[in-house]
């Protein structure tokens, strides 16, 4: 009787075991690697003593590790253990001259090189797995094995038409396909139109596709057409749902008395905005008072918060876009209009609500306290850049009669910025005074003219408030512990910094590679090579050397501004990040505990989704200023620049133009004087008859002779003097 209850206790156990078994990753992994072989699904879920209740999951966890690329899909319907096979999942990245490189889902494997006969019909953008087949010394070399999902639904090109068969070249360089369009005719006469083109079916080996035209952009030739081919290409939202749109409708048009609650009333206190000429969206202004022992700098900041909920329609229209993008003819904005120019936007004259940092500082600059607090508050003047400039050079008489009464406030913010600056600098943050172009347009929106934009000690104004404002609260929430997303920027990989060493001594710079990689390294380089015709090629080479900024909870710090803590919270209404640090600051302001309104699990995937977003808006813009450019440069064939060149190779040289920063190159083939040697070592072309040498950073009076709209190529000669 005792041996039969302790028999049914075993078994009782034994379903209790079962029902409470933890389906897991971990777990799928574990039996695969003790099978020691791919296993079928059903196998799986066998060995795993997955109840009937849980299968379903247990499917849905393998089909989402194979879209992650832990497992791979076999022939057979069997299911391996990706890593184990040598096999890498990722998205295929394809170079205009017909290779490609697969990056892993994993982002701590190394990219894949795919050889263009091993591409199997993949095209750029798609899920496709790949076996590894040898080791090089750049990296891991392989092969597609499968196409695991086309990335490619839609393509934007140019349309050619002929009798029976249309034509769509893409406009993505790396797009190596034609898109075939029967029956062209219904259509229209649209040959020689942007269009965006479904793709229907893909040929096998990728050459090719079947689709049909779904939208017709216009004259390719048009800025407007150009901004479209852009969004498209690099997929950018640019409609707001139906629902975001309905929210944004419901919102009111003022601050209303009910908004006021729990707020400090800062409407007496002077605030600016001092923005762009064509700025429409202020989300800060800020004001500055002299005190006995230094200074007190208030930093407003529109609390798109109060309006923008989490996990709302209008969240996740934002969240979607990560960012708004500006394009020279327009803005792709984060937030619809009514938030981004109405409601949200500190115009003059009207109450506003914000979120406001003060952060009392002592006469050397030092901060001593800062405080938040939730605020209505109005704007008292919106300053240009320019205007701002003018006041504090004192040549304007009229202007600064004018603005007579916010002259003493200006001159204290000159005077605390210059402080600031100094101080950064004795931290070690690197400043990089690069050059930007300008796209101006006429009033018809044309293409006028492109020029270097102004970077004045009005704009330094702004820019480091916003960076004390930015410190602050990350001081502020990190000290307690605070989960919420960091502005990080990791130091260079020394990799990099002795291939940077190794280009600076080819310029004939005594330099070694430092021991300990700090900022101050390369600020002694930027004060090595300043005023020196090289200066903006060695400005552009350290600005490369280093890794780009991301979004993180982990606080790693941010190197390039030798700050220990450092995030954004001065932009909610165009960039999410801003909003994110916004809501966590207004959860624990009043707080002793700290109140996590995100937890660290969710920001993770939040920070590495909103870097995402920026990388791809950078991209974007970059696109559409290189477009803009070579149309500026098309009409101006025969005409002479004066430029600097800003990279050697074996076929020719890269150059600037000092004038506008429009790139460009001058081939060998083109070099008529002498045959040219390249060596490699020392960056520099030598003439073998002549010894007439060409290296990085000499400048050169150049004439245009040949500019490709198609692949945005730009070709000039040299003009002896």
């Amino acid at each position: 009787m005792t041996l039969i209850l302790c028999t049914l206790i075993v078994k009782l156990m034994k379903r209790k075991r079962k029902k409470n078994i933890k389906i897991s990753k971990e777990s799928m992994v574990s039996v695969l690697k003790t099978a020691g072989h791919p296993l079928y699904m059903r196998e799986i879920i066998h060995n795993l003593h997955v109840p009937p209740e849980k299968r379903q999951a247990a499917k849905k966890l393998i089909k989402e590790m194979v879209r992650s690329g832990e497992l791979t899909l076999l022939k057979g319907n069997r299911y391996g253990l990706t890593r184990q096979m040598r096999l890498v999942t990722g998205t295929i990245t394809i170079h205009p001259d017909g290779f490609g490189f697969v990056r892993p889902e994993n982002a701590q494997e190394a990219d894949v090189f795919i050889p263009p006969r091993k591409l199997k019909g993949a095209v750029h953008g798609d899920m496709v797995t790949a076996r590894i087949e040898k080791e090089t010394t750049k990296g891991p070399e392989g092969s597609v094995i499968r196409i695991n999902e086309r990335g490619l639904k839609e393509v934007v090109g140019i349309f050619h038409t002929g009798r029976n068969l249309g034509v769509v070249i893409p406009e993505n360089e790396r797009l190596r396909l034609e898109i075939l369009i029967p029956n062209p005719k219904k259509y229209g006469d649209i040959d020689g139109m942007a269009v965006v083109a479904r793709i229907l079916h893909f040929s096998r080996t990728g050459s090719t596709a079947e689709g049909e035209i779904v939208k017709v952009l216009g004259d390719p030739e048009s800025i407007e057409v150009q901004s479209q081919i852009v969004i498209n290409k690099y997929q950018l939202p640019n409609e707001f749902s139906k629902a975001a749109i309905s929210q944004a409708d419901e919102l009111p048009d003022r601050v209303r008395k009910g908004d006021l609650a729990g707020r400090k009333d800062i409407r007496n206190l002077p605030l600016v905005t001092i923005d762009g000429e064509n700025a429409k969206d202020f989300d800060d202004a800020v004001h500055v008072k002299r005190t006995k022992n230094g200074f007190v700098l208030t930093v407003a900041i529109a609390d798109v918060s109060h309006y923008v909920e989490k996990a709302c329609f209008l969240d996740r229209d934002a969240l979607e876009r990560g960012t708004s993008v500006y394009f020279p003819d327009r803005v792709i904005p984060m937030l619809p209009e009514k938030l981004s120019n109405g409601l949200c936007s500190l115009v003059p004259n009207e109450d506003r609500l914000a979120m406001v940092a003060r952060i009392t500082f002592d006469s050397k600059g030092n901060v001593k306290r800062a405080s938040f607090f939730k605020a209505v508050m109005r704007s008292h003047c919106r300053f240009t850049y320019k205007k701002v400039q003018r006041l504090l050079d004192g040549k304007d008489r009229k202007l600064a009669r004018k603005y007579k009464t916010f002259l003493k406030g200006l001159r204290d913010m000159e005077e605390l910025a210059i402080l600031l600056m100094k101080r950064r600098k004795e931290r070690g943050s690197i400043d990089f005074d690069l050059p930007e172009p300008e796209v101006i347009l006429g009033l018809t929106g044309e293409l006028e003219t492109i020029v270097l934009r102004e970077r004045s000690m009005a704009h330094r104004l702004i820019e480091e408030f916003m960076i004390a404002a930015n410190e602050a609260v990350a001081r502020f929430l990190s000290e307690r512990g605070i989960p919420v997303l960091y502005r990080i920027h990791e130091p260079p990989e020394r990799e990099k910094i002795d291939d940077l060493v190794q280009y600076l001594r080819s310029l004939g710079y005594n330099l070694k590679t430092p021991k300990k990689i700090d900022p101050f390294w390369f600020q002694k380089i930027l004060g090595m090579v300043e005023g020196r015709p090289e200066e903006y090629v060695i400005n552009s080479m350290l600005l490369r050397s280093m890794n780009q900024a991301i979004y993180s909870p982990e606080n790693k710090g941010h190197f390039g501004l030798a700050s220990p803590t450092y995030l954004h919270f001065t932009s909610p209404i165009r960039r999410y990040p801003d909003l994110v640090v916004h809501r966590v600051l207004k959860g624990n302001l009043r707080r002793i505990r700290k109140r996590p309104v995100y937890k660290e699990e969710e920001l993770f995937p939040l920070g590495e989704h909103l870097s995402k977003r920026e990388r791809t808006a950078m991209e974007a813009e970059r696109e559409m200023l290189d477009r803009l450019k070579i149309r500026y440069m098309e009409d101006k064939i025969g005409q002479e620049f004066h430029g600097i060149i800003s990279g050697v190779t074996s076929f020719g040289m890269f150059v600037e133009l000092k004038e506008i920063l429009v790139s460009g190159v001058v081939r060998l083939v083109d070099m008529a004087d002498d045959y040219y040697e390249y060596d490699s070592k020392k960056h520099m072309l030598i003439g073998k008859r002549t010894g007439k040498v060409y290296r990085l950073g000499q400048e050169l009076k150049l004439r245009l002779i040949s500019v490709n709209k198609a692949r945005r190529h730009i070709n000039f000669e040299i003009v002896e003097d």
